[in-house]
């Protein structure tokens, strides 16, 4: 099979991953989980770099969930820490690379430090046309569809909807990231085989690829190698991570 017979079309458009196992990582190396957090870090700047060169439409990272709040306190600290020190350091980059960063979540409970952040963070990328970066922060899927269930009922009790106009199309239209495809491929890293309330809804057709590799660990090869499974099977024809990689603009 020629490179010239694999196009852009057979790629996932939307990529959402949960970014497991920085703990684990870190412990091995006799380090503290906080290491592994900040090494996830790099791990998330080489995916979103791969997945632009690839033309992704849209990839969505879960950074942290609404159960990760039961975490110790002094983890849960750093961990915000972290987030304010990424979203300061790296949406000027994001803003140069014509990607739109979006934050979808409760963000409600985090600090008004943090919530500014947040809002800077958008309001800077929010007219850019490239590939749509999602951080899932104080996200749950059980949430987002609550959110979307609760917004509905509000316009019914306004006399702006009907009980009969309630359906699928609807509710998609009210959950988060609405105007934007369906997930395509889930990744989990650290070979965990679960969604943990992640995007219930947003997956319901999406292929799910599940990696014994540790976040910090998953660079650029790793991400080829998914979007390859993926495009297998898809398509059911042998597409070679070559291929994909002569799919990447420079």
């Amino acid at each position: 099979m020629q490179n010239s017979q694999l196009s852009l079309d057979v790629l996932p458009q939307h990529i959402a991953i949960i970014m497991d196992g920085n703990g684990r990582w870190a412990k091995a190396q006799g380090k503290p989980r906080i290491f592994g957090h900040k090494n996830g870090v790099a791990a998330v700047r080489k995916t979103v770099s791969t997945a632009a060169k690839l033309g992704i439409r849209a990839v969505t990272l879960f950074a942290f969930s609404s159960e990760n709040w039961r975490r110790p306190e002094e983890e849960v600290g750093v961990l915000m820490e972290l987030f304010l020190r990424v979203l300061s350091t790296e949406v000027k980059k994001l803003h140069k690379n014509n990607l739109r960063l979006r934050i979808i979540g409760d963000t409600s409970r985090f600090s008004e430090r943090l919530q500014s952040k947040i809002a800077q963070a958008e309001a800077l990328t929010q007219h850019n046309t490239g590939m749509v970066i999602n951080i899932a922060a104080n996200y749950g899927g059980k949430w987002d569809i609550t959110q979307a269930m609760r917004h509905i009922a509000l316009k019914i009790s306004r006399d702006e909807l009907s009980v009969t106009d309630i359906n699928e199309t609807l509710i998609a239209e009210h959950l988060t990231m609405a105007d934007l495809p369906e997930v395509d491929l889930l990744i989990r890293t650290s070979g965990e085989c679960r969604i943990s309330n992640f995007l219930l809804w947003q997956l319901a057709y999406a292929e799910m690829y599940f990696t014994p590799v540790y976040w910090p660990e998953f660079g650029e090869e790793s991400l080829i190698e998914a979007v390859t499974w993926f495009v297998n099977r898809e398509r059911r024809f042998g597409c070679t991570g070559e291929q994909v990689k002569a799919l990447m603009t420079p």
